[in-house]
């Protein structure tokens, strides 16, 4: 869906999974200090919006989801995985129960796939999922955010923000009162800063939770079973993923960021090496400088040199090995 906020001045459309909102406004650099300073938003509109209604929601949720949600506190910022039967990572959501509604937001585009899934799990749960995308837009207030929110919406509370589920056609207005508006490159690089994940960029069809550190955030160790379960279980107390997420320095040097899918290899071995992994995000960040996500080999020594392609690229621990 194609944000009424692409009509603000300087507003650079973003391209792929995130078309339909700005990349930025004509300031990088401007728009991540204003979010690291606690000011302004980030027009998220083009996330899918997904509720969960009635009385058995937390319960019947508590089933499918890797995360403990059959007593979620109203209010309480959650997040959670749905796995495949062999535990490969296949939907992230982003959730909050209001009291009576249990609100997600998900990648674009992912939200029919979730809800087909959802449906075929209902049975004779009391519970109603409904795909709310075209009436309500998520915005995403930094922490340190001040800005007073319209009453009677939901909104995720997170170390790293608020996440707002507004009414999509209060969405002009709330620009007007919530500036400066900051693009999705700006969030990006504060998400890459943060080491957070994101489906389909950090992760791909054999991907586990284990790999990027969703243990904790996103799957709860002490929980009833859900699809996927046998995986995590086995993965935790019998061995280690066979990969690992890092955090990139890259070389500033480069007018080009390497690309998701950049293969990685020893910067000892040169241009040819043996590809030991492959870049999922790149950013540029207005204080650390060109900087990047990838996953690795377990097996990559912490402190081995990388190169992304051509481009230098000091590694930082983020998933132990």
């Amino acid at each position: 869906m194609k944000s009424p906020l692409l009509s603000l001045p300087g507003a650079v459309p973003a391209e792929g999974v995130d078309e339909g909102v700005a990349a930025h406004y004509g300031d990088l650099f401007r728009e991540q200090r204003a979010l690291a300073d606690g000011t302004g938003f980030v027009d998220l509109s083009h996330r899918g919006v997904v509720t969960v209604t009635g009385t058995d929601r937390l319960s019947w949720l508590h089933l499918l989801l890797t995360q403990h949600v059959s007593d979620l506190p109203a209010g309480r910022a959650t997040e959670a995985l749905i796995l495949s039967a062999n535990g490969h990572i296949e939907h992230a959501l982003y959730l909050v129960d209001d009291g009576e509604t249990m609100w997600a937001h998900v990648e674009p585009g992912t939200q029919d796939a979730l809800i087909a899934y959802l449906e075929s799990m209902k049975f004779f749960y009391r519970v109603e999922v409904a795909d709310r995308t075209e009436d309500f837009a998520v915005v995403h207030l930094p922490a340190g955010s001040i800005a007073a929110l319209p009453d009677g919406v939901a909104v995720r509370e997170t170390a790293h923000g608020r996440d707002v589920f507004l009414p999509r056609a209060d969405l002009p207005a709330f620009a007007e009162t919530h500036g400066p508006a900051a693009g999705l490159l700006a969030h990006e690089a504060l998400r890459v800063e943060h080491h957070l994940p994101r489906l389909a960029f950090e992760t791909d069809h054999r991907t586990i939770p284990h790999e990027l550190g969703w243990i904790g955030t996103a799957v709860h160790l002490q929980k009833g079973c859900y699809r996927g379960q046998e995986t995590v279980a086995r993965v935790q107390n019998l061995g280690k993923p066979p990969r690992r997420l890092v955090f990139l320095h890259l070389d500033g040097s480069e007018v080009h960021l390497p690309t998701h899918g950049t293969p990685l290899h020893l910067a000892a071995d040169g241009p040819d090496g043996r590809k030991l992994g492959f870049i999922t995000t790149s950013v540029r960040h207005h204080e650390l400088g060109p900087i990047a996500l990838a996953l690795v080999k377990r097996n990559v020594p912490v402190d081995a040199e990388l190169m992304a392609g051509t481009t230098a690229a000091a590694q930082e621990t983020v998933v132990e090995p």
